[in-house]
């Protein structure tokens, strides 16, 4: 799917990737504002030895295809493993990922994945970043657990991330809302950079026992659960696996 607006956060980590960026991204619910953190979440290249990329690797095949790949730290890493394909809506970050060597960076849609890809082309799947969220319904989320079980082998795994909901520290994001709901919440935020903002993003998150749920009746198993440690006990990571024929 094409994108539509100014991609205020594509292109302050493209111009921060060129040492060109000299203002802040913000993300913004109102009247609050913070700065994200750019060179933290989408330079620091995965380390193999610690806990939680060891339980990533342990659970990742290839071909694998990175969803919201960002400025591609996850597919660089992985694409010397094997074959990766990194998707993206954001033109500025596809180009970005080209320049920092990512062989396969495609822009593209990961809520229309059967109209990008054949069947049973990749062996797992990623999406790190908490995007899944982005499906506005229970409905939406096992329909896109649908069109990634279209795309994937027989015996693929997938990874996908979130924030839990029934967790106290998600309450602290900005942009929080809560849902009526159990188990269910919600996020409003958009990004603006040198004075252009994006389009307001409407997050549901979600608690694991939600994507079980939400698993029910697809090829889909939730196989395992990782949470987050210390500041980051309220994020949390699923593998997902193919169910037995």
């Amino acid at each position: 799917m094409p994108h539509v607006g100014p991609d205020a956060f594509g292109r302050a980590i493209r111009d921060h990737c060129r040492g060109e960026r000299d203002a802040p991204l913000i993300h913004r619910d109102g009247d609050e504002t913070r700065e994200h953190p750019v060179e933290a979440f989408y330079f620091t290249p995965p380390d193999p030895e610690t806990p939680g990329q060891r339980w990533l690797d342990d659970r990742l095949q290839g071909p694998l295809v990175d969803l919201g790949a960002g400025a591609g730290r996850h597919a660089r890493y992985y694409q010397e493993r094997f074959e990766t394909v990194a998707v993206e809506p954001s033109p500025a970050l596809v180009e970005t990922m080209r320049e920092r060597g990512v062989r396969d960076a495609r822009e593209g849609d990961m809520f229309d994945l059967p109209a990008q890809f054949p069947a049973d082309r990749f062996g797992a799947a990623l999406a790190n970043g908490t995007q899944l969220g982005l499906a506005p319904s229970q409905r939406a989320l096992r329909e896109f657990l649908g069109d990634l079980a279209h795309v994937t082998t027989s015996d693929a795994t997938a990874v996908v991330d979130c924030y839990d909901p029934e967790h106290e520290a998600t309450r602290e994001l900005l942009g929080y809302r809560p849902d009526p709901e159990p188990g269910v919440g919600r996020r409003v935020m958009w990004f603006e950079y040198e004075g252009d903002a994006d389009p307001a993003l409407t997050f549901r998150l979600f608690a694991p026992e939600k994507l079980r749920e939400a698993a029910v009746g697809t090829a889909w198993a939730v196989a395992d659960v990782r949470r987050g440690e210390g500041e980051d006990a309220h994020h949390y990571r699923a593998a997902l696996a193919k169910r037995s024929a």
